[in-house]
């Protein structure tokens, strides 16, 4: 029998485990707090799990735990780790410092379809997606080692989420269960380039989870350049997904702007979005771009920068300029890239 990823499961899956090999239930939820609040990647190491149990589960079960093959720190504080999984393949990881807010960048892919010319993370292609237990293992890893503690958690690293949403629903409600990681709804925020169907399925959840819509550009004829995604799901429907989960759920929305010097940085470009944000009632995070050389793409100048955030303001946008922190060890946002498999 194959062993499985603890992680990977969810915790009325362990609990029907538990009554196979003829166990007491509440068992599980002494295994959640070795788990999920006090870091243990040892069956051995649980105190209070019997001999007996421990040598039953290690037959069915293994502590999926990533080892972090690189980490390093940014002038900003801003922290990136490289996680070496199973197969031998790398993802990153990316902890935000911010005020009184410390923000883990979440991956859910090894590499990315849908190929943004000026994001990093596609530029080698995609492999696979991550399993649940694999981005429950992202957060421990960096628990482990963190001396701040996680505030926030934003899907927003290496992939799509919602192309990998089954997997992305799973870890998030392991995050949220009290039993588990107890992390508030509220303190996670799924971000997307627009896939529409998985928008729908998103809304319907009834969590209080956040979404975010990386837009990058307003109109079809441009987004269809930065964002290829756009020519299977245009802006109209896009933002008909988006209309529906304001009025069901009641939430806003942040559009994320990445923004790029001669790109969409016109005032045609601000005028299309200040319609879009305003029909959405949406907040703007400006984005300026984070160099990666090899893609041909420059950063605006900090006084551009914030004459676009003003001429946004101005038009009744609640729009904040997001700096791109940790610029010097390529951790900045679009600029996650990991390693291929040898």
């Amino acid at each position: 029998m194959e062993k499985i990823n603890i992680y990977d499961l969810m915790l009325d899956d362990l609990r029907k485990i538990l009554i196979s090999l003829k166990e007491m239930p509440y068992r599980r939820d002494q295994l959640l707090s070795w788990l999920y609040k006090k870091n243990v990647v040892d069956f051995k190491g649980m105190k209070n799990i019997p001999k007996e149990l421990t040598e039953k589960l290690e037959k069915r079960l293994f502590i999926g735990s990533l080892k972090i093959a690189e980490h390093v720190k940014s002038v900003d504080g801003t922290e990136k780790f490289l996680l070496k999984l199973s197969d031998g393949n790398f993802i990153e990881t990316v902890l935000i410092p911010s005020g009184t807010r410390n923000t883990l960048c979440l991956s859910t892919q090894v590499g990315c379809k849908f190929s943004c010319p000026f994001c990093a993370s596609g530029k080698k292609g995609f492999l696979r997606n991550l399993t649940p237990g694999e981005i429950i293992a992202e957060v421990m890893a960096v628990k482990k080692i963190s001396k701040d503690a996680i505030t926030n958690y934003v899907f927003m690293g290496m992939g799509e989420p919602l192309d990998n949403w089954e997997n992305v629903l799973k870890a998030i409600l392991i995050m949220n269960d009290p039993k588990a990681m107890a992390i508030g709804a509220r303190r996670i925020t799924v971000s997307t380039c627009g896939i529409i169907p998985e928008i729908y399925d998103f809304t319907k959840l009834d969590l209080q989870v956040n979404l975010s819509i990386s837009l990058h550009a307003a109109d079809n004829s441009l987004r269809d350049k930065l964002v290829p995604l756009n020519k299977r799901y245009p802006l109209e429907k896009l933002i008909k997904a988006c209309e529906n989960y304001i009025n069901r759920t009641r939430r806003l929305i942040t559009l994320e702007y990445v923004l790029i010097k001669g790109k969409n940085d016109s005032i045609k470009n601000i005028e299309d979005l200040v319609e879009i944000a305003r029909r959405l009632r949406a907040k703007v995070n400006v984005i300026p771009y984070s160099d990666v050389s090899v893609l041909g793409f420059s950063a605006p100048s900090r006084e551009d920068t914030k004459e676009f955030l003003k001429n946004l303001t101005n038009r009744g946008i609640n729009a904040t300029l997001r700096e791109s922190k940790g610029v010097d060890i390529s951790a900045a946002c679009g600029q996650l890239a990991g390693k291929i498999k040898k």
